[in-house]
């Protein structure tokens, strides 16, 4: 695997970014700008009815966000100047399966004219997103943003971005190996992405034929994504639309170099444009949230398992790597895990003990002024055991309500209110990542690593675009790094 000089390949280049709002999409653009601004243009593919919109949102939730700081600081009153002659905002929504929903023609014809890379980062992440929406976006649209970049004459190569929970539950060693249409976890035959969109299609129609409001047909979509994603193998609709997806791109693709990337839990930035930057509550940062607040007093799991996580910035820089790399080189496994659980894993054992240190020294304060005081988790080993110390919870306060005089009822009917304020959020977390936190698979990264070693091997700048995992420690980042991170950006 030869190749040169990354910043020099993104040099004159045009890219289209779909997804461009997201965590990842706002990470990959900034680098971008940041280490190659003789890049030629940057199309940003958002969801807006029309131009001024999606200026408005380019402003409001790319460019205005602080991870831009370090853009700012080096270009000043420079940047807009910048911005405006790089960046091409494209109004659309790769759910639509006419060229991505791009009304203007003139528009279009230029990007398939000049487009050299294409790297889709359009998704919902949400475990149990309704259906109908993430087999739009996940699957459908994975279809779509292909379709478009097959009409690319320049294209040198599409990067898809998908996840490293594509494999479900599955223990051991998980490798790098695609999906074939059809394919499922559990052997059970019959999987039909067209029938799927159809059976969608039906259920939209029956509801709506009998008048369910909005409300309903979301919970009524939600419902049928887990059970359909069950069926197959799957333990939620995000995972599951995101496996198809991946088969439409592989089976579909030709003889155009696509790159699959699986990033497995992708945590605040490690180091560029500065350590910290994290966005929303991604999956790990739901139990930081919850602990530091003091919802979170007990949960579930193997607090010796791993929890495969890798900070954003070594994401980007695989994805960067990893277009240079496939750029007109077409390959049938190009399809690269990026974690850190084979080479440098991290215990949930460590993101307790972290945890527990960091907001003990630096608590929380909550709305009342005062300092949230957080203890050890109690982490229980089976969700028989779990059932068992929440229901005594429950029960031991409803005793203590039933008992109590009329003095110290309001303090009674106040610790009622609070319990099962965190009964309800623990056992939505619970439920939520069930799936995850027995998990005993863990994520091959051998062609991960063999690009890591290509990169070396011709003197790529390794320092600017590092995606090593074995680099961190995890105790001073968790400690230094992340959990400042998630209080800065994401506490409320």
């Amino acid at each position: 695997m030869e190749f040169g000089s990354v910043v020099q390949f993104l040099e004159d280049k045009t890219i289209l970014i779909t997804g461009a709002t997201g965590f990842l999409a706002k990470i990959l653009l900034e680098k971008i700008l940041r280490v190659q601004p003789k890049v030629k243009k940057i199309y940003l593919l958002l969801r807006a009815a029309d131009a001024k919109s999606a200026s408005q949102r380019l402003q409001n939730e790319v460019i205005g966000k602080d991870l831009f700081r370090i853009l700012k600081e080096k270009w000043g009153e420079n940047l807009n100047s910048i911005v405006t002659k790089k960046i091409v905002l494209v109004p659309g929504d790769i759910s639509y399966e006419d060229d991505l929903g791009v009304k203007d023609s003139n528009l279009r014809e230029e990007m398939w004219s000049q487009l050299d890379v294409v790297v889709n980062l359009a998704a919902t992440t949400n475990f149990d997103e309704g259906y109908d929406v993430a087999l739009g976006i996940n699957t459908m649209g994975a279809k779509h943003v292909l379709c478009f970049a097959k009409k690319c004459v320049r294209l040198k190569v599409l990067v898809h971005v998908s996840t490293a929970f594509v494999s479900g539950e599955r223990a051991g060693l998980i490798l790098e190996t695609p999906y074939g249409v059809g394919d499922t976890l559990n052997g059970v035959c019959g999987l039909d992405i067209d029938e799927e969109k159809k059976l969608v299609d039906q259920k939209l129609n029956e509801l709506q034929a009998e008048g369910a409001t909005a409300e309903a047909i979301k919970d009524a979509m939600k419902d049928m994504g887990m059970e359909r994603a069950k069926v197959y193998g799957w333990p939620n609709t995000y995972v599951f639309t995101k496996a198809m997806g991946e088969m439409l791109v592989g089976h579909l693709k030709e003889d155009l170099s696509v790159v699959i990337i699986r990033p497995t839990i992708v945590t605040s930035t490690y180091k560029e444009p500065f350590p910290g930057w994290v966005e929303g509550v991604r999956t790990i940062d739901s139990l930081a949230v919850g602990y530091g607040k003091g919802r979170l007093t007990c949960f579930l799991g193997d607090i010796t398992g791993i929890v495969d996580v890798i900070p954003a910035d070594m994401v980007v820089n695989a994805i960067i790597v990893a277009m240079v790399a496939h750029a007109n080189r077409p390959s049938e496994n190009a399809i690269y895990q990026v974690g850190s659980s084979v080479r440098n894993p991290m215990r949930y054992t460590n993101l307790q003990d972290c945890g527990f240190n960091y907001f003990t020294n630096k608590p929380w304060i909550g709305k009342d002024g005062k300092p949230v005081k957080v203890g050890r988790v109690k982490v229980l080993s089976s969700m028989a055991s779990f059932h068992r110390y929440m229901a005594i919870r429950y029960l031991l306060l409803l005793k203590g309500l039933e008992l109590a005089n009329t003095a110290f009822c309001h303090y009674f009917e106040d610790k009622y209110s609070d319990l099962n304020r965190k009964i309800k959020y623990v056992m939505k977390l619970v439920e939520l990542y069930r799936p995850y936190l027995f998990f005993r698979g863990v994520f091959d990264d051998l062609n991960t690593e063999k690009l890591r070693m290509a990169a070396r091997e011709n003197n790529l700048e390794t320092d600017m675009f590092y995606f090593d995992p074995k680099t961190i420690d995890w105790e001073d980042y968790l400690t230094n790094v992340h959990f400042p991170g998630v209080v800065k950006y994401v506490f409320k």
